[in-house]
């Protein structure tokens, strides 16, 4: 993985990504690719990836990964540096060498943001004291406890304060790199850039969690399972009490019972959250006309699918769309859509 160093014009961000051994792929990799991509865009970017010793290392899932250079041979102010994280945090947050060269580096950064469990090296290096973070939701309770000066926001995707920016899980790399990206080059280059990588300019909801369906409580109940599964496979299709309880071999009373046991909820409120989601999701993504995206969710109609964006997100879908088409962050510090 090498990089241009030739030297910059002016005007252009010099992007510094930390990799060590064990680290994940993807929260380097996820970073890189928005900001390579903006360059085919109009963005302005170079990358440096930096080791420790300049060496390359072997990423947690056992991928080698080449680096541009060594830390002590990375001159100059970093616009932005990336801190990733990865499954070993718990060892990582023990060596004082790689919490000394993310403090070095950190020091020589306009901005720093750091990845999934990126925050938790971010915290143990003393750079998150008194300040607001996230990190991945499975890791949040853990954050806060060992670092009981840093303030941890358990549903953001992401969260800036001051010169630091911390995600959550993995992915959210991306969203905060096409955070940076709308800042600096505007949202217009954002945008192509998010419709290039394929992925939601700013996703719908907070990170707890991505869908309607992964934020259920886990059921041991298999019937109820498949239609949990069922409805988020195809929210358009037909998902009337009555279809159900047929899917799942149960009566009407049953699944209702279910439902009301198992998620706190009525079978009507689950499907109309989950195509609620999926019309968001193609709020974002697309420019389909108001009738289509209604006819695939299941909304029928344009007024139902009107209707349930004002009872739910207190906003029509056309309002959605215009706000969302944005990463947000120039409004919100701590991005996690109601």
């Amino acid at each position: 993985m090498k990089h241009d160093h030739a030297d910059s014009d002016a005007g252009t961000l010099l992007v510094t990504v930390l990799v060590f051994p064990g680290v994940r792929l993807l929260d380097v990799t996820g970073p890189i690719e928005v900001f390579t991509s903006a360059n085919e865009f109009g963005g302005r970017y170079r990358l440096n990836v930096v080791s420790a010793d300049g060496e390359e290392v072997r990423t947690s899932g056992g991928t080698r990964l080449g680096v541009d250079s060594a830390v002590a041979d990375a001159h100059g102010t970093s616009d932005v540096l990336v801190i990733p994280g990865g499954p070993g945090w718990d060892r990582m947050i023990r060596d004082e060498s790689l919490l000394c060269t993310v403090r070095a580096l950190d020091a020589r950064a306009r901005r720093t943001v750091s990845v999934c469990t990126g925050s938790f090296l971010l915290a143990a290096a003393g750079l998150l004291e008194g300040r607001r973070a996230a990190t991945h939701w499975r890791h949040s309770d853990r954050l806060a406890q060992l670092f009981p000066g840093v303030r941890v926001d358990h549903d953001a995707i992401f969260v800036r304060d001051g010169k630091v920016t911390t995600s959550a899980g993995v992915s959210a790399g991306i969203d905060l790199s096409l955070a940076v990206v709308e800042e600096h080059s505007g949202a217009e280059v954002a945008r192509a850039v998010a419709k290039d990588l394929v992925v939601f300019m700013q996703r719908p909801g907070g990170q707890s969690q991505f869908s309607v369906r992964t934020r259920a409580p886990h059921t041991r109940q298999e019937a109820l399972r498949r239609v949990l599964d069922t409805i988020a496979e195809d929210p358009g299709s037909d998902h009337t009490l009555a279809a159900m309880a047929r899917g799942a071999g149960l009566s009407t009373r049953h699944i209702t019972r279910l439902f009301r046991d198992e998620l706190g909820t009525t079978p009507a409120r689950y499907v109309e959250q989950i195509r609620l989601e999926a019309a968001q999701g193609m709020l974002e993504t697309g420019d389909d006309p108001m009738a289509s995206i209604a006819r695939r969710t299941g909304f029928g109609s344009p007024e139902s699918l009107r209707r349930a964006f004002l009872r739910n997100l207190q906003m029509t879908p056309g309002a959605f769309r215009t706000r969302f088409r944005s990463t947000g962050s120039g409004a919100r510090d701590a991005v996690h859509v109601p």
